[in-house]
């Protein structure tokens, strides 16, 4: 089969998800290295109950906080029972669904990401304020909601009300 040639179409299609990856990368590295350099909990811990502080009732069923999160259903199991493990979390069951489990925050793990948001926040600031303008912020947040719409609709409905409908699979909606 003959190799297609590139149009500069393929070029800004190549460009664009190429900055995104690098930036996204450089936004992680240098948030992590922020975060831990001064004690707060970082990696897959704070994607979790940074989840789970912004959640109604600092709870969310494990299968949307899988939706929302980076990890996949196995991965979050673990990451979880880690949180678990150290206070930070807790497993709850549904009372009218016993399929369902819930990840909720306790005490000690609102606090932990308490101390970590400030931080968070005012590196955000620096990061995103600093190099875009608030409309400029307004309208990434829209394009970046699309994107995620699209790609991810697992987490777009895990980010509603009411979350992803019970007998709906997670990992289907993101295929």
């Amino acid at each position: 089969m003959p190799r297609r040639a590139r149009t500069e179409a393929d070029q800004r299609l190549l460009t664009t998800i190429g900055l995104f990856m690098e930036a996204h990368a450089g936004l992680v590295a240098t948030f992590e290295r922020r975060l831990a350099g001064q004690g707060a909990v970082t990696g897959q811990s704070f994607e979790i109950l940074l989840r789970l502080v912004r959640s109604e009732g600092h709870r969310l069923r494990m299968s949307d906080l899988a939706a929302q999160t980076t990890l996949t259903a196995s991965g979050l199991t673990r990451a979880v029972d880690r949180l678990e493990r150290d206070g930070l979390v807790q497993r709850v069951s549904c009372d009218s669904d016993r399929r369902v489990s819930y990840a909720e925050l306790t005490d000690l793990g609102e606090s932990r990401i308490s101390c970590a948001l400030p931080i968070h926040l005012e590196h955000l600031a620096e990061v995103l304020e600093g190099a875009l303008s608030p409309a400029e912020l307004d309208l990434l947040a829209d394009l970046m909601r699309r994107l995620r719409d699209t790609l991810n609709p697992a987490a777009a409905c895990a980010s509603e009300p009411g979350g992803i409908p019970e007998g709906v699979d997670a990992d289907a909606l993101s295929r």
